[in-house]
């Protein structure tokens, strides 16, 4: 049965499959080589973190502050430096912490609009869809109740200077 399994790593250009005419089987043992990829922290409370200067603490707005930030990219989606400034004076921020508040606002704007295009789109291909389906149906019914329809008409065509349906009847 272990001749049914390959197990082997196969390295090389080109030479895919390859294995070695003298196979020899034995014990292969296991090496542990995970890590973890957040260690633990000594502390048992979360809370004291901010002696470790490698650990960001998530910037928390005040309701006055998200308000007022919310009603400046009301009134401008993008920012000067000088309104930057301004603005980050006013709500005791870094001008760089708004300049990053505003850059994810665009970002959940975008985002948002893009997710209504997508299901407005979708609704529309739904539709057209099921018109499709529908004048399918329609067609199949016309040609199978009538067959001299077939005979004496063609389908329109459209004139490609002007844009208007052409019925050509055989004679």
């Amino acid at each position: 049965m272990e001749d049914n399994c390959n197990t082997g790593l196969c390295l090389g250009l080109g030479m895919e499959g390859y294995t070695p005419k003298n196979k020899k089987h034995h014990q292969v043992g296991l090496l542990n080589l995970s890590f973890e990829l957040c260690p633990k922290l000594n502390r048992d409370d979360d809370d004291h973190n901010s002696s470790n200067d490698n650990c960001r603490k998530k910037l928390r707005l005040t309701k006055d502050q998200s308000a007022l930030l919310e009603h400046s990219f009301k009134l401008h989606t993008t920012l000067n430096p000088a309104q930057k400034q301004a603005l980050a004076e006013q709500l005791n921020l870094k001008p760089r912490q708004v300049e990053v508040w505003f850059q994810n606002r665009r970002a959940r704007t975008k985002l948002k609009q893009t997710e209504v295009e997508c299901e407005l789109l979708k609704k529309w291909c739904e539709n057209l869809t099921d018109e499709n389906r529908r004048l399918k149906k329609e067609l199949q019914e016309l040609r199978s109740s009538s067959p001299l329809y077939i005979q004496l008409s063609k389908p329109p065509t459209m004139c490609s200077s002007c844009h208007k349906l052409l019925f050509k009847h055989q004679s």
